[in-house]
């Protein structure tokens, strides 16, 4: 027990020696901070995309809302449905109902070429035809400008996350869409989920407009609860009229955001690695530096009775302490400056643009002060060893 004390006595004051001669290699100390903030910063950056983008698709699905596509079809753009196919989707058991009946929208999605407001570049926008009851299926859907389009009307309503994103969707303003222009009666807002992003339109008008018949791509449906999927489905499935595929909401979207999730994410971990290397190699020439400037003082440790051990742990310790700090300092300010930034991205699902803001959660802090800390426990270990190993009687020599 007295041996353990005197080590981390040992520990202690070399630690406490160290970190007094921080000043004296102020210059090298803040590169090695700097080099791991930057790293970090970055790393959260671009995890904070795909969490966005991820966040924007949880915040699109309600557990009691159903999907049903065309079977064999992993998309809406793949999926294609017939007017008869979706009465009969509608007429399924475990529906909820209103006085107009089935909680059921048969929608259409076509995607057009508008420009955006950054670059000015054509940028892939979602134009959904949808019914009446589309906007309860949405949560959180509400008009914030405007009104609602009319039936039979020319007229749409776009997201404000495409109005932010593209330019010329303001209330008021025309759309050209299929040589016919459509004005823009209303915004809405869908509690920053995917409806956001896109433009909607009665689909009865729809149809004609891009000489689709009476065909559409997807039904959106609310179940009574979420407990009646499993007879919803099995009723679809069975039914001999129809080839379809229905999917809780939940399961959709998590299956279209798991591609450009896993992209992001791959890319960015792949980034911040690469930049870490840098930030490691910074690491290790500054704890070298610190082990090279101070070799007469650890000789003189040695020769006092201080073991290598305490040597090495002392050493790693500030090591830590730099990427701890370096790692902090990155982690707030990518959270200063990321935290709820409005972009979009390419959809790969629907080649369509989404709008989500970049979501800087607890996890990802925590995950970026990780990394700082892996980068400083190598960076350190390597002069930790060299500290230990030099031959006192050299060290003492050295002037």
């Amino acid at each position: 027990m007295t041996r353990l004390l005197n080590w981390i006595a040992q520990i202690i004051s070399i630690t406490l020696f160290n970190v007094r001669s921080l000043p004296q290699r102020i210059g090298s100390s803040l590169t090695a901070v700097f080099g791991i903030a930057g790293v970090v910063a970055v790393l959260i950056g671009v995890l904070s995309i795909a969490q966005g983008i991820l966040r924007t698709m949880e915040n699109s699905a309600s557990p009691e809302n159903v999907v049903v596509l065309r079977s064999g079809a992993t998309s809406e753009m793949m999926s294609g449905l017939s007017g008869d196919d979706t009465r009969f989707i509608s007429e399924g058991p475990g529906l909820a109902r209103n006085e107009d009946g089935p909680l059921s929208s048969p929608e259409l999605f076509v995607v057009i070429n508008l420009p955006m407001r950054s670059t000015g570049s054509d940028a892939n926008v979602p134009l959904r035809g949808v019914s009446m009851v589309a906007p309860e299926l949405r949560s959180g859907f509400r008009i914030v400008e405007g009104r609602m389009f009319e039936p039979g009307l020319n007229e749409v309503i776009v997201g404000v996350g495409a109005q932010r994103e593209i330019s010329g969707l303001e209330v008021g303003s025309t759309l050209t869409v299929a040589q016919e222009e459509w004005p823009i009666v209303g915004a809405f807002e869908a509690a920053g989920g995917l409806a956001e992003s896109e433009i909607w339109v009665d689909a009865a008008v729809l149809q004609p407009a891009y000489r689709r018949g009476n065909s559409f791509q997807v039904v959106y449906a609310k179940l009574e609860s979420p407990d009646a999927f499993r007879e919803y489905k099995d009723a679809l499935t069975s039914d001999p009229r129809l080839n379809v595929k229905p999917v809780l909401e939940v399961d959709y979207y998590e299956a279209q955001s798991a591609v450009l999730y896993n992209l992001i994410t791959g890319l960015g971990t792949l980034i911040a690695v690469i930049m870490g290397l840098g930030a490691m190699f910074g690491a290790l020439n500054t704890m070298y530096t610190a082990i090279s400037s101070r070799a007469r003082e650890i000789a003189t440790l040695r020769a006092l009775g201080f073991n290598a051990g305490p040597v090495v742990i002392s050493v790693l310790i500030e090591s830590l302490m730099l990427a701890v700090t370096g790692g902090a300092i990155g982690a707030f300010a990518a959270w200063l400056v990321f935290d709820g930034y409005r972009a979009a991205t390419l959809n790969f699902s629907s080649f369509s643009q989404v709008a989500f803001a970049f979501d800087v959660s607890g996890s990802l802090l925590i995950r970026g002060i990780v990394f700082a800390t892996v980068i400083g426990l190598i960076g350190g270990f390597f002069p930790a060893i060299k500290a230990a190993r030099q031959p006192v009687a050299t060290a003492l020599r050295e002037l």
